[in-house]
């Protein structure tokens, strides 16, 4: 590799290269370009605790999975590494859910569809980005990271009583009427955003895209908090429509995830499933039928089929 142009092809071609450019014709080369061949397993023969279904107590994780980058790489390292650990340990192992954080997203992305190409995750992978804020990550992963023994009691006791004071907050925020004053109307007035005609909560009034919490926190006594927290409660107030209607969306999904798919299912006996259903799902062993949704090939046609005959598989 030189300045203005990168190569890894073979030698020679370099020289041919550096010689055809004018005043470099008798360039000699100090140090060739060069790049780095890995080769990879296909992901899919992964369960999401990053264990291969076929081996048992062998774990894979980074770019040997199909990934690219460091981030990507560390993130199933952190997963595969804790539950290799607990394996070891006979401890129930840990995944994170689509909709818990990108490491979820990441796995289940790898282990379900697989991947032709080096994988990156990207917020356009997820779903429920909205949920998945680098604000929030504590609150939706500390509790789960505890459990598992990577925080310790006093950093989930700090992120305990930080929920705690932001339910709080919010409640609070609910309860306090504003009525139109002459101070809270020249309040609005001077933010741009139009006068009350009625009474309302200081909850609702917060949802107007230009006030915040520091704006009424004088007006009504309201208690001084940081930074952290302010711009926690302004986005669950403010976002709160779009917000509840994920959760609405990840309850939904939590359905089909909590239907568990046999590992022994002999898919070629589920009647009506389509031919490329079939090798998908016998290749990829979905743990339920959630995944075997997000399986590319699989259909909803198909995802029916599967609900019918586990539910009557299950009767006897």
């Amino acid at each position: 590799m030189f300045r203005g142009m990168s190569t890894s092809l073979p030698a020679d071609v370099q020289v041919a290269m550096l010689h055809s450019i004018p005043g470099l014709e008798n360039a000699r080369v100090m140090r060739y370009g060069y790049a780095i061949e890995y080769d990879c397993i296909d992901p899919t023969q992964l369960d999401v605790h990053l264990a291969f279904k076929d081996y048992v107590g062998l774990f894979a994780a980074g770019q040997v999975n199909g990934s690219s980058g460091y981030e990507e790489a560390a993130a199933q390292g952190l997963i595969a590494g804790l539950n290799a650990a607990r394996f070891v340990k006979g401890e129930t192992p840990v995944s994170i859910l689509r909709s818990e954080g990108y490491i979820g997203v990441l796995i289940d992305d790898l282990v379900t569809k697989g991947t032709n190409e080096p994988y990156r995750i990207m917020t356009s992978r997820a779903e429920y980005r909205l949920l998945l804020r680098h604000d929030n990550a504590d609150l939706r992963l500390t509790r789960k990271g505890y459990d598992a023994g990577l925080a310790t009691q006093d950093r989930w006791e700090r992120t305990d009583a930080k929920i705690r004071l932001i339910d709080v907050t919010l409640e609070q925020l609910k309860s306090v009427i504003v009525a139109p004053s002459e101070e809270i109307q020249k309040m609005l007035r001077d933010s741009g955003s139009s006068e009350m005609r009625t009474g309302i909560s200081a909850y609702d009034l917060l949802k107007r895209p230009n006030l915040g919490y520091r704006s009424i926190q004088p007006l009504l006594s309201l208690p001084d908090l940081s930074p952290e927290i302010v711009f926690q409660i302004e986005v669950m107030i403010k976002y709160e429509g779009y917000i509840k209607k994920q959760i609405e969306q990840v309850k939904r999904a939590a359905s089909l995830e909590g239907k568990v798919l046999p590992v022994t299912l002999d898919y070629s006996e589920v009647k009506g499933l389509s031919t490329e259903a079939k090798q998908k799902l016998s290749a990829i062993r979905p743990a339920s039928i959630g995944q075997a949704a997000r399986i590319s090939g699989v259909s909803p046609a198909d995802i029916s089929l599967l609900l019918i005959y586990c539910e009557q598989q299950r009767r006897g």
